[in-house]
């Protein structure tokens, strides 16, 4: 086992210290040229389209798809989980405030990503069984035909089913315990099990009852995360100024200003900024595709303008709150990391409520992550296997028994290997991606010709 992990750490390192950051960086980049700023040209547009629809009962999911809404309220609700929280105050304990502006940056190029990665959902979604259904694997085999396609495309699904159906929610299941033992001394089993019970319930409904509650909970989780961070920012209003110049000056400087961590480089605050982030709003993974394929839009880029808003949401709005609330409060100086650093940053402004506060943001999070994963795994279950109902059940029993599994301990080889399946989900799906990208250019100056045509015309 020892020998094990040191090759799963080693390959970690390459993946994520190295390889992705310059592939999914680089991927992010390529797209923002060539789509001409996509993320600022049609951000007003996606905020209008996602904000003007935002509905707590919509429309039903069904064998046709969702409405757009709920697809990006179920890739939402797979992108807010607990990085938004721990995965931020990570960042900022092992490459210091800078890495705040580092997580922005790649957030940025992002965008660009997940709209070529939903617009390429949408343009080869299928039918199957009688189900619309779509995501990586049916563009990765539309680009690359016979075995290479269908070893990339094998691969992917593989990858993706390990790290986030079932090793990412045993950890997804493991933060929710950890928060509400700590807040409210409650067996880990007993949260385990009461977690799996009501995931379960969700489950058994489907694709119409998965949208259903992505649709309820992510409005509802944002705006409560972001009020409660927003009473912690006005209670610490003098130190704002102070947190943003710590986030621009260590960008670049990292031991420029009092608030530095020791011993951190440009180097480190680049590489957790990065990472962090990247790992916080999946851009690029390949797993929000298979919500955003669902969508009923009148064209392909439509709800890659959607996507857009939703690594925004993600990236700018809640890990940006976490950021700002550890910075403000002067937590970093705690010496503690991850969610605990969260939680001493909430509890230095609402005392003992700070540690229930979190463990019922790490609910709604956590969980909306697990509803989100299961979706994503089961989709690439339904490629592999076949639509029968005998796949679907085992891999619903095998998600539900990781989730059980994951409340009682933190066992780090888990957290490494759902690692090491998220980093190597990556390579397949970018490659398609980006050989891919003739055809992005494409849809998109047809969008673009369209629907500015018509503006204009509702202009005159």
């Amino acid at each position: 086992m020892q020998q094990i992990e040191f090759w799963v750490n080693q390959i970690n390192s390459f993946l994520w210290d190295f390889a992705l950051l310059i592939l999914l960086c680089g991927t992010g980049v390529y797209f923002t040229f060539r789509l001409g700023f996509v993320q600022l040209r049609r951000f007003g547009e996606g905020m209008r389209q996602v904000f003007g629809n935002v509905r707590l009962r919509g429309d039903k999911a069904g064998a046709s798809g969702m409405s757009s809404f709920q697809s990006l309220a179920t890739a939402v609700a797979a992108q807010v989980g607990t990085g938004n929280i721990a995965g931020a105050a990570t960042a900022i304990a092992s490459g210091g405030p800078g890495a705040i502006f580092w997580m922005w940056l790649s957030a940025f190029f992002g965008m660009a990503t997940i709209f070529a990665e939903a617009t390429l959902a949408q343009t080869y979604k299928k039918t199957v069984g009688g189900e619309v259904t779509g995501g990586p694997v049916y563009y990765i085999k539309a680009r690359f035909k016979g075995a290479f396609g269908t070893f990339l495309a094998g691969f992917f699904s593989i990858a993706i089913i390990i790290a986030l159906g079932l090793m990412g929610n045993m950890v997804q299941s493991n933060s929710i315990s950890d928060s509400f033992k700590q807040a409210f001394g409650i067996p880990p089993l007993i949260t385990g099990l009461f977690v799996a019970a009501i995931a379960l319930f969700i489950f058994w409904g489907g694709k119409r009852r998965i949208a259903s509650t992505a649709e309820k909970i992510v409005p509802v989780m944002a705006v409560f995360y972001v009020l409660g961070g927003l009473i912690v920012l006005v209670m610490n209003i003098t130190a704002i100024p102070a947190a943003f110049e710590q986030i621009f000056v260590l960008a670049f400087a990292p031991q420029a200003i009092a608030g530095g961590v020791a011993g951190v480089t440009v180097k480190e605050a680049v590489r957790y900024g990065v990472a962090r982030g990247l790992f916080s709003n999946e851009a690029g993974m390949g797993s929000t595709p298979h919500a955003h394929a669902l969508a009923r839009v009148d064209h392909p880029c439509r709800q890659g303008i959607v996507a857009m808003i939703g690594v925004f949401i993600d990236t700018f709005v809640v890990l940006t709150m976490t950021a700002m609330v550890i910075l403000t409060t002067g937590a970093l100086g705690t010496g503690t990391t991850g969610a605990t650093l969260a939680q001493n940053a909430f509890n230095s402004a609402f005392g003992r409520f700070g540690d229930v506060f979190i463990a019922i943001c790490m609910l709604f999070f956590a969980f909306s992550t697990i509803v989100g994963w299961y979706f994503f795994g089961q989709t690439n279950v339904k490629y592999l296997f076949g639509t029968g109902k005998l796949p679907t059940a085992i891999y619903t029993l095998l998600v539900l028994a990781f989730i059980v599994l994951g409340s009682r301990a933190k066992v780090q080889m888990v957290w490494d290997l759902s690692d090491l399946f998220n980093g190597l989900m990556v390579i397949p799906n970018l490659i398609a991606v980006v050989a891919l990208g003739g055809v992005v250019v494409q849809k998109y100056r047809e969008f673009a010709e369209k629907n500015d045509t018509e503006g204009e015309r509702e202009k005159k």
